[in-house]
């Protein structure tokens, strides 16, 4: 069989040759849990403003050819910044009076982590978690010595009065007062104020990145911990799909949520609309758990579930047009 010229056979097949560059997404959440009837026209207003700067701020990075990781890193360190989210500078406070921060980034083209879960002095959780990733030969650091850890490397450290906002510390004393009058069984139950953000991240080049920080829950106790630092758990990226939860966290470790969701779009082909609903619509709350995550694929598609009444989310393509929503009604994609 006659070899047909190269040239002719990048004509018929410039696919072979040459990728197509892809197109440049963002997606992000502020937490599932929102209800409703405690939502004030004043802060449903600074959320979506928030929303909107994350998203802006992330898709930057992405416009100026950036890799999917700085968009992530950028979007989540606007929402940790923002006393309305339950992390970083709007973290919840334990049953002791403590805030106690944790986060994880992923890249999902090398499968390279970095987590940090229970410190008390970084101002931006999820800077650390990179840092881990990046200028050390662990995974996931803890406690004191991730705070060393930041402190060697330049991760910026604050006084833990910084995190103390009067809106967190008087949740806390509702759950305590509700506690003290027998009005919750378990300190879990006392505990399900959600919040978490975390964002999903496709760059021109075709690679994902999946990042999550956290306050965890108001009034937990003995140094709990949850699944936004775990990998696999509340974070997960790899060459396929991208993926970061936030609900209730001992349900999407007992489910390895988000690499269950990338798991079923890479063996069983499956959307991020249907894996993802597979286990946040399905295997959580079959569990008693609840929440919602935010799916994107390398394909583009991406997917917003989440069974509790609101989500804070947003997304932002090519066209640099910010979108963003908290309740179902809303225009999803």
């Amino acid at each position: 069989m006659t070899r047909l010229p190269a040239l002719l056979l990048a004509a018929l097949c410039p696919a072979v040759f040459a990728a197509t560059p892809a197109k440049p997404l963002l997606v992000i959440h502020g937490g599932a849990g929102v209800e409703r009837a405690t939502m004030t026209p004043e802060v449903e207003a600074e959320v979506r403003k928030a929303l909107t700067l994350a998203l802006t701020r992330g898709h930057a990075e992405l416009a100026a050819g950036k890799p999917a990781l700085d968009a992530v890193t950028a979007a989540i360190t606007t929402l940790e910044d923002d006393p309305n989210f339950n992390a970083g500078k709007g973290a919840v406070f334990t049953h002791d009076g403590t805030n106690e921060l944790d986060a994880s980034i992923m890249d999902g083209a090398t499968r390279r982590a970095g987590a940090i879960a229970g410190v008390h002095r970084v101002r931006n959780p999820i800077t650390l978690a990179r840092a881990v990733m990046e200028q050390s030969r662990h995974v996931m650091m803890v406690g004191d010595g991730a705070e060393a850890f930041a402190k060697s490397v330049g991760v910026t450290l604050v006084d833990p009065s910084y995190f103390r906002t009067e809106r967190r510390w008087e949740q806390l004393q509702k759950a305590l007062r509700e506690e003290r009058a027998g009005q919750a069984s378990t300190d879990l139950e006392t505990a399900k104020h959600f919040g978490t953000v975390g964002a999903v991240a496709l760059d021109r080049a075709g690679k994902l990145a999946a990042g999550t920080s956290t306050g965890g829950m108001t009034n937990k106790r003995y140094g709990r911990v949850g699944d936004s630092p775990v990998i696999g758990a509340g974070t997960w990226a790899d060459a396929n799909c991208a993926v970061s939860g936030t609900g209730w966290g001992e349900f999407y470790l007992r489910t390895a949520a988000a690499h269950t969701i990338c798991t079923r779009m890479g063996l069983l082909k499956e959307s991020p609309t249907k894996a993802g609903e597979a286990v946040i619509n399905g295997e959580v709350p079959a569990l008693g758990g609840d929440g919602g995550a935010i799916v994107l694929g390398a394909d583009g598609r991406f997917a917003m579930p989440f069974n509790t009444e609101g989500m804070y989310r947003g997304w932002i393509g090519a066209d640099g047009v910010a979108h963003v929503a908290i309740y179902p009604d809303e225009r999803a994609p």
